[in-house]
C-alpha cells in the first residue's frame, strides 16, 4: 500500500528526468522520462515514507539531516531539482498544504518578532563560529545575492558589483549620513564610506558576532569615526538620515512587524532622502515560510511578496520611485557558495557535527533549487518622501556606477575592464549632465 502512495505522489512531480526511489520493503520506484543523470535515494524506515507523504516542507531536509533519506546517486541538489522544476503546478497537494498552512496560521498569531524574539532568532544564525562563514562567503563575507554583471563574473566580482549597484541607486553625496539596517559584517557600510564618500555610516545589527567583525575592519582600516556599528534593533532608532539602506535584513522582520519597518524608515528618513530595500521576496504574491527553514535556519523569518512591501511603503507615507527585480543572480551566488561549502567539508566537522553539515548542504541546495525552479527573486526596491528627490530618468544609476567603478580601481578594489569584457558589463558610456 505504501509504495502504491509514494508512487502516486512522486509521479505527480516528477515526469522529466531519472529518480529512483528504493523503499524499505526494496521496492524500487522509478520516475521520470530516463533523461539526464540519475538520482537514487533510499527511504531507510517506514516513519520516513509517512513524513514525506505527509509533511514533505518541513521532512525532507529533516530526513536527510538525519541520514533516513540517502542519496545513494546524485545528489540531493539534483534530487530538489527533480522534485521542485514542477512543483508549482502541485503546489497545494493535500494533505501536505493543509498541515502547512494550519502551521502558519498557529505563528501569526502566537510567534512575532518582537525586539526580544528578534534578537534571539538572529542569534541562532548569525552568532555561528564565524569561520564557518568565512569557508564559502568571498573575501568581504558578503551574506546575499551577487550581481553578476557578466557571465564570467567570480563571486568576489560579482558581491562588488551588488554594492555598486545599491550605492549608485541610493545617490549618496559627500554630506550624506547613511544608515545601514542590518549590516552584517560591515563590507557594504565601509564601501559607502571609502567609494561613494559618505559622510559618515551607521550600521545596525542584533548579532554579535556581526557587530564585533564590523568594528574591527572599521578600526583596521582607520574610518572608526565615521563608520561606526551598534547592536541596535530598528525600532528603538531615532534621529535623521540622508540615506537608508537595508540588504538581506527585511527577511526576517516578519508579516507583523512590515508597516512597523517602514513607518520608522518614514521617521528616521530626511525630507529630501533616499532609502533602498533589497530583499528576497516572492514573485507570485503572498506565500507561507517554509517550515524547515523556520526551523532550523531562519527562526522567525518571512519572505515577503512584492504587493505586500509595496502595500506598506504606501501606507507609511514613503513613495515607491524604482523598483528592480534580481531574477537568477541569486541562484549562481548559491552554486558557488554550496560549491566552496562542500569543498570544504573537513573543515566545517572541525568546527560541527555531521548533521551539522548535511543541514546546510541542504539548505543551500534547497535555496539554489527554489531560485532557479519555483517563484524566489530579489526585489530591490527605492523610496523617498518625495517625487523630486532623485533624477527624473534611470541615467543617473548607470553614470554613478561608471564613477564608482573608476574609484574602485584608483584604490585596487577592481581590475579595469578590458576589451569585449568591458562593453559587456558597463554597456554603452551616458554623458552626464543635470536632470530637470
Amino acid at each position: 500500500m505504501m509504495d502504491k502512495i509514494l508512487q502516486a505522489v512522486f509521479a505527480r512531480l516528477v515526469s522529466r528526468g531519472a529518480l529512483t526511489i528504493t523503499t524499505v520493503r526494496g521496492t524500487t520506484l522509478t520516475f521520470g522520462d530516463g533523461t539526464g543523470e540519475e538520482v537514487c535515494v533510499r527511504l531507510a524506515d517506514t516513519r520516513a515514507e509517512m513524513s514525506i507523504i505527509l509533511d514533505p516542507h518541513l521532512y525532507v531536509g529533516e530526513l536527510f539531516m538525519d541520514g533516513r533519506l540517502i542519496v545513494e546517486r546524485g545528489t540531493i541538489y539534483g534530487f530538489l531539482e527533480l522534485v521542485l522544476r514542477e512543483a508549482r503546478s502541485h503546489s497545494k497537494l493535500v494533505p501536505a498544504h493543509i498541515i502547512n498552512r494550519i502551521r502558519n496560521l498557529a505563528t501569526r498569531l502566537f510567534g512575532g518578532n518582537n525586539p526580544l524574539r528578534s534578537r534571539r532568532n538572529v542569534a541562532h544564525h548569525y552568532d555561528l563560529d564565524g569561520r564557518l562563514y568565512r569557508l564559502f562567503l568571498g573575501e568581504d563575507l558578503e551574506y546575499s545575492c551577487a550581481y553578476y554583471e557578466r557571465p564570467d563574473c567570480t563571486l568576489e566580482e560579482a558581491q562588488v558589483a551588488k554594492k555598486r549597484l545599491v550605492t549608485a541607486k541610493l545617490a549618496i553625496k559627500p554630506d550624506s549620513r547613511v544608515l545601514d539596517i542590518g549590516s552584517g559584517w560591515g563590507g557594504l557600510a565601509l564601501y559607502m564610506k571609502e567609494i561613494a564618500g559618505a559622510r559618515d555610516v551607521l550600521g545596525i545589527t542584533l548579532s554579535t558576532e556581526q557587530l564585533s567583525a564590523g568594528r574591527e575592519r572599521a578600526r583596521k582600516r582607520g574610518v572608526e569615526a565615521d563608520v561606526k556599528f551598534e547592536l541596535r534593533d530598528y525600532r528603538s532608532l531615532e534621529g535623521t538620515f540622508d540615506r537608508i539602506v537595508s540588504v538581506g535584513m527585511f527577511e526576517h522582520v516578519g508579516l507583523r512587524y512590515y508597516q512597523t519597518f517602514f513607518k520608522k524608515c518614514h521617521q528616521l528618513l530626511a525630507p529630501d532622502g533616499v532609502m533602498l530595500l533589497h530583499t528576497i521576496g516572492f514573485f507570485d504574491g503572498p506565500w507561507d515560510p517554509n517550515p524547515w527553514i523556520d526551523k532550523y535556519i531562519f527562526p522567525g523569518g518571512h519572505l515577503p511578496a512584492l504587493s505586500q512591501i509595496v502595500t506598506a511603503i504606501e501606507r507609511s507615507g514613503l513613495i515607491v520611485t524604482d523598483i528592480e527585480c534580481l531574477r537568477l543572480h541569486y541562484a549562481k551566488t548559491l552554486v558557488e557558495w554550496r560549491r566552496r561549502f562542500m569543498t570544504r567539508r573537513d573543515e566545517v566537522l572541525d568546527l560541527y557535527d555531521e548533521r551539522f553539515f548535511r543541514m546546510w548542504e541542504f539548505y543551500l541546495a534547497g535555496s539554489e533549487a527554489s531560485f532557479r525552479y519555483r517563484n524566489l527573486g530579489v526585489f530591490q526596491v527605492q523610496c523617498a518622501h518625495h517625487v523630486d528627490a532623485l533624477p527624473m530618468t534611470r541615467d543617473y544609476i548607470a553614470a554613478r556606477i561608471l564613477d564608482l567603478r573608476n574609484t574602485e580601481i584608483r584604490r585596487g578594489v577592481t581590475e579595469p575592464l578590458r576589451g569585449k569584457a568591458r562593453k559587456a558589463e558597463v554597456g554603452p558610456i551616458i554623458p552626464r549632465r543635470t536632470h530637470g
